[in-house]
């Protein structure tokens, strides 16, 4: 098996610490300032205001997680304007923006190992896919919404501090991560270290941090992961690495992003990670890549494409938006894009390897 069930332990425990240390970074005011900040630098602009949200949930997805994008980020924006750009904004990025950091994806921890790249490198290598991502996200939102952005965004006063605390915990957490430790050990000691400054200034209560926590949808994630690894020992194992091309050209790089986009949106993004990783990294670390634009940006194709397409819905999207609406955008989009991404992929790894 590609992961045992000991690395499979650590990579949900680096998750269900990311979220405690959201929830608690969301409880001392942290999304709702940042939130207040991108509506009143908007200056009444509604296009600016959907930039600011989609670079906000782009830099929330990178470095906190995706989940903490849909679970925490979504109400922030549909507050600050209930708009369905917005909430879109964050459900997107929180896919498409999930490719730039070894932590900023389930996916992404998944396979880091087999890139063989260290945290920056891994960044390097993905950071002009990001970009791409996130600018054309925004182009596309920007159309599908053109006529809701034609009124004015309302104009919020810029009138509350950083939570400064939180907020430089996150920072030393990130570096800590960028210097290879476990991911799980800063992010579980960043948790304790808001969670309990939180409890100590009564913004949060031990059933709000052990709620976000999700310990059975970690032990479910743990449980599926576990499942579909084993399975990818077995003879289905074989069948899709057959089904995986060798090389690392463009033409192959495509077919692994393409197959890998359809095997998330068949069994979501996580168990596809999981069945397709042993071909793709027999191939090598740009085709290892390749799947991660796959299972990643080509999870905003359906709504089980990953699990937080789903808290997204639980989190304020279900009010906003139409299961046709989500699954039209997506199929009309995802593709191109995840066929643009694998584009920028090959070429920019073939100028840097």
């Amino acid at each position: 098996m590609t992961h045992d069930l000991g690395s499979l332990t650590a990579i949900v425990a680096f998750l269900v610490a990311m979220m405690v240390l959201a929830r608690a970074c969301a409880d001392e005011g942290l999304f709702d300032v940042l939130g207040r900040h991108i509506a009143s630098w908007s200056h009444g602009s509604a296009h600016r205001l959907l930039a600011l949200a989609v670079g906000l949930a782009a830099v929330v997805t990178a470095t906190m997680s995706l989940d903490a994008t849909v679970v925490l980020l979504t109400p922030v924006l549909l507050a600050a304007s209930a708009r369905r750009s917005y909430a879109y904004a964050t459900v997107r990025l929180a896919n498409s923006g999930s490719t730039l950091l070894p932590v900023s994806n389930l996916t992404n921890l998944l396979v880091f190992g087999s890139t063989g790249l260290t945290f920056l490198g891994f960044a390097w290598a993905m950071l002009p896919v990001w970009v791409v991502a996130v600018a054309a996200e925004y182009v596309i939102l920007r159309f599908w919404f053109a006529d809701e952005l034609r009124t004015p965004a309302p104009a919020l006063e810029d009138d509350f501090a950083l939570p400064l605390f939180p907020l430089a915990v996150v920072v030393v957490v990130l570096l800590a991560l960028a210097g290879g430790t476990d991911p799980w050990i800063p992010a579980t000691a960043g948790a304790i270290l808001v969670g309990t400054y939180a409890l100590v200034r009564r913004r949060t209560s031990w059933r709000d941090l052990r709620a976000a926590a999700n310990l059975p949808l970690a032990a479910l994630v743990l449980t599926w992961a576990f499942v579909v690894s084993w399975l990818g020992s077995t003879p289905v194992g074989a069948w899709f690495d057959d089904a995986m091309p060798s090389g690392t050209g463009l033409g192959s790089l495509l077919i692994v992003a393409v197959v890998a986009m359809i095997a998330a949106n068949v069994v979501n993004n996580l168990p596809a990670t999981l069945l397709l990783l042993p071909a793709a990294d027999a191939a090598g670390p740009a085709a290892v890549l390749a799947l991660l634009v796959g299972v990643n940006v080509g999870a905003n194709l359906t709504l089980i494409g990953s699990v937080a397409n789903l808290l997204w819905r639980q989190a304020g999207g279900k009010a906003v938006s139409s299961v046709r609406e989500f699954h039209l955008l997506g199929v009309l989009t995802t593709p191109p894009l995840v066929l643009l991404c694998t584009v920028v992929l090959w070429a920019w790894t073939s100028l840097i390897w």
